[in-house]
Formats: structure tokens, sequence, C-alpha cells
């Protein structure tokens, strides 16, 4: 039976998955026999293999997700919309968080990361706290796709997102040790998935329930032109006319809506061989995320979850080494491996 890492829907590359796979069968022979001498063997050039690929990974989806947003808003708003960059910070010193919304252009849109477009805003801004100045921190960020005037589809206007890189690991490693059968009564894990889906995401707003629905019949039916692809450099091919539904969930229904109150229609597509997360979002709803996400004393769904993971840590440490291991592997890149009691880590 073939073994596929839980980043088989986000990439293809073997030196990704070898490391992945590896990681999983060794946390299996961990767990069953203990940890006394064994040893971790890496390959330094695997590893640098792996860093690589899944950073060409990384900004090659943020690309096409921006082309596959752009598409939509030439389908949902004619020529007549607009691009901005939203960005969430919180000032370090008091912990008050801010929202910071500035017009982009396409070039400068594909000239850099979202990440990048976010921290270039926050360098520029220092705040006077009762302590002296200080910094800000980025929460989250996000590109916004709005029309000028109303649209036939009834569509307000399109995010886009990209998960923060140390939160797609934290996944890998939930679904490496099967958290949400370990804590199977808690909401908050219970409905990971087997992969990591989500790193690519963009939503749509519409007025209600009804529209929600509606949009969504019709993005499954959508098709494009050669000459709308190549006015945003895609090739016409049968994986980018069409996008591809591999998963959808209804949670607009009362009896399906979230503890959080969260409501929408989700979908996991397939896109340019890359697989991106839609959801259609009522626009109530959105702001009573949106306010949410601002509010100083708000945890969020991320903090109640790491909380989740920090109570597992600390009664299975095993799988706090495999969270910093693949921090350091991938995100922390330039620090010492990280130790744990009985196992070797080798580097060759």
């Amino acid at each position: 039976m073939t073994v596929r890492s839980p980043l088989y829907m986000v990439t293809q590359d073997p030196a990704v998955h070898r490391l992945v796979t590896y990681l999983q069968g060794t946390s299996r022979h961990l767990l069953r026999r203990g940890h006394s001498g064994y040893r971790l063997t890496f390959s330094r050039t695997h590893i640098e293999e792996a860093r690589q690929a899944f950073s060409h990974t990384i900004r090659q989806g943020e690309a096409r997700l921006h082309r596959l947003c752009g598409l939509m808003s030439r389908s949902f708003f004619g020529n007549e919309w607009d691009m901005s960059s939203v960005v969430v910070g919180k000032v370090r010193e008091s912990a008050e968080r801010f929202t910071l919304v500035r017009n982009i252009t396409p070039e400068e849109l594909y000239a850099h990361t979202d990440l990048d477009l976010g921290n270039r805003q926050l360098q520029r801004l220092r705040f006077e706290t009762s302590s002296g100045w200080s910094q800000a921190t980025l929460v989250a960020n996000f590109v916004e796709y709005q029309p000028r005037g109303p649209n036939q589809l009834g569509v307000y206007k399109l995010t886009s997102r990209i998960k923060a890189e140390q939160e797609i690991w934290n996944k890998v490693v939930d679904e490496i040790f099967h958290i949400d059968h370990l804590v199977a009564s808690d909401k908050q894990l219970r409905h990971l998935s087997r992969y990591v889906k989500d790193v690519f995401g963009l939503k749509i707003l519409v007025s209600d329930e009804d529209a929600a629905r509606a949009l969504h019949n019709h993005l499954t039916t959508w098709e494009w032109t050669a000459a709308e692809l190549w006015r945003y450099r895609a090739p016409y091919e049968p994986n980018t006319r069409r996008m591809e539904f591999l998963e959808v969930k209804d949670y607009l229904a009362p009896e399906r809506t979230k503890d959080s109150g969260w409501r929408a229609m989700k979908s996991v597509i397939r896109w340019w061989d890359q697989t991106f997360e839609i959801q259609v979002q009522p626009l109530r709803n959105y702001f009573r995320e949106r306010e949410r996400l601002t509010q100083e004393s708000h945890a969020g769904f991320k903090a109640r979850r790491e909380e989740l993971r920090d109570r597992i840590a600390r009664a299975m440490p095993l799988f706090s080494f495999y969270r910093s291991l693949l921090r350091w592997l991938f995100v922390e890149t330039d620090g010492a491996p990280p130790s744990y009691a009985g196992v070797t880590i080798e580097l060759r």
C-alpha cells in the first residue's frame, strides 16, 4: 500500500514526501517500542531539497491563488474592481489590535508574497505606549478584491489568504499523531482531515444563505475561455478551464452551524494542479467573524487549538518533540536541532 504524507494534497514533490513519511514511520516506531537508544538520521542534502521544494510550493500556490482570484473577480465584476492589502496587527507592548487597508496594483501583488505585503506595512509603524515607542506584530493578512458597483451574481467581495508556515507544520504533526482520534470529543480538532487542504484559501461574500448556495452551484459549472486564462498567465488546459470540486460541506443550515457561529458553503477544489479551499459566506456572518478577529480580548479559534496542542504536548512529550523537529526542519532552519531523551539526531 502506498503511504501518502499529510501534505499529499499540497505538493507532489518527492523530497517533501520522503522526509514527512520518514517522520511518520519513526513516530509509529517510537510510540510502539519506546525511544531509548533510537537514532533519527537525516541527510543534509535531502533536508535542503525538501526545504527548497516546500518554499517553491508555497510561492507557486500563492501565485496561482491570486490568478484564480483575478479570474473570478473579472467573471464577477467585469473590469470594475479594485484590490487592497488588509493587515491585522497587534501592538507588542499593549496587545491592542488594529486593521490597515491599502490599495495595491496587480504588479505589486505579483511581485511580493502576502507575508511581505503585510510586514512591509507594519515595519513603517511605531506606536506610542506608556513605556515608550512600540512596534507591531502581524496577526493576519489577506488580499481583498472589491467591485466598484453592483453585479449580477450579488458578490460583495473576495478575500484570499495563505496559511502561515508554522501552522501548516502544526497540522502535519496533528496528522502524524492522529490527534483528531486522540481528542475525538474536542470540537476544535474533531474535523481535521487526513490531509492538509486549506493552505491556500479564498472567501466569497454574498448577501445571505440562499445567495451563497446559488453562487456555489454557479461555481461548479464555471468554465473559462483561453483568452480569459491567458490574461492571467494561466495555460488553457483541462485542469485550468474548470475547477474540480473534491469536497463540499454545507455549514449554512442551523443544525450544521459550528459552535463559533461560523456559517458558509465550504469546498475543496483542484485548479491548475493546486488544491484550494473556497468559502462562500453570508455578509452578516463575515462581519461577525471580522469583529471577533480584531477584538483585543478574543482568543480565537487558532489560540484555542494551540492551547489544546499544548495540553497534548504536556501529556505526550513525543508530540512536542515532533513539533519542534518540524519547526527546525522547515521554519527556524538556522538553529540547533531539538533534543529528546533517548533519541539522537544524526545529520549526514
